[in-house]
């Protein structure tokens, strides 16, 4: 009996050893701030637009958040934000530096009609959870049908992957539409002209990416640089928008036919420290 209590002991103290495994990832609705839907793992993090914000603003756009590897800390920031609006604008290990406004933001897509893109009329309405893990997750996104042009109606179920230790994300958009046999489909990041953020820019086939100053300061100063692209694999064409505000990749689909890229995003005050490590991470994510 003696020996049967040791070694059981013995199996307790190697089960408690393992203990359980580390989350390094993480997605969920936002209800209480705005229907926000935020995801996260170990290296970055950030957050989608749901109905409650519609107009302030009505947005495909990912907002890009900073943070330093390690924790999980996209509750924590939220929690601090019910006393305090603006907490996750101040620096906590990170925090939200990026302007989105109207755009891709750090990595959305959109159809291209006539040169124009063609954003939802809503926000995501509804979302569903596939896969829930420490260490992967897996939602779908739904943004209803809009009218994209006079004769073009789409609807848009954004499915994303999000795993630990990478700086990127996997996506893989299925548009379905009426009125045309196929659509241009451009993923994209908002160069910020208007602020004049850029320091240096890398555009090649399949891929965008820029290394920027922080676009959103009017919280507090910004002390270090973002890293933000995508990454389109078969892309037809890749180029600067006429306008000058988005860097976008392009790739033309038929209705139902998955358009799957990756986008990513890193903060020099992490381990990405220069534009010339960011982009040899995009090439390797290629």
């Amino acid at each position: 009996m003696k020996k049967l209590l040791i070694l059981s002991a013995l199996l307790l103290a190697l089960a408690g050893c393992k203990g359980t495994p580390e989350v390094k990832v993480m997605a969920r609705n936002v209800p209480e701030r705005a229907d926000d839907f935020v995801f996260e793992n170990n290296l970055v993090a950030g957050r989608f637009y749901g109905e409650a914000l519609e107009g302030n603003p009505t947005s495909p756009g990912i907002d890009i958040w900073v943070k330093l590897p390690g924790k999980l800390v996209a509750d924590e920031w939220y929690k601090g934000a019910m006393e305090d609006p603006d907490y996750y604008h101040h620096n906590h290990g990170g925090k939200d530096c990026y302007k989105v406004a109207v755009s891709l933001g750090g990595g959305a897509s959109a159809p291209m009609i006539g040169g124009k893109l063609c954003y939802p009329s809503t926000n995501y309405r509804s979302f569903e959870m596939l896969e829930e893990s420490p260490d992967k997750v897996v939602f779908v996104l739904h943004y209803p049908a809009w009218q994209a042009s006079e004769t073009v109606s789409v609807s848009l179920d954004k499915k994303i992957t999000v795993l630990p230790d990478s700086y990127f994300c996997d996506v893989e958009d299925t548009y379905k539409f009426t009125g045309a046999e196929t659509l241009t489909i451009a993923a994209g990041v908002n160069r910020h002209p208007a602020q004049g953020t850029l320091v240096e820019e890398r555009l090649g086939s399949g891929h965008y990416a820029l290394w920027e100053h922080a676009s959103d300061q009017s919280i507090e100063p910004e002390d270090g640089m973002l890293g933000v692209a995508v990454v389109v694999p078969d892309a037809g064409e890749s180029f600067v928008t006429a306008d000058g505000i988005h860097g976008i990749c392009t790739r033309e689909i038929r209705s139902g036919e998955a358009f799957c890229y990756s986008f990513g995003s890193c903060w020099s005050k992490g381990e990405v420290k220069d534009a010339a490590a960011w982009f040899n991470i995009v090439s390797k994510q290629k």
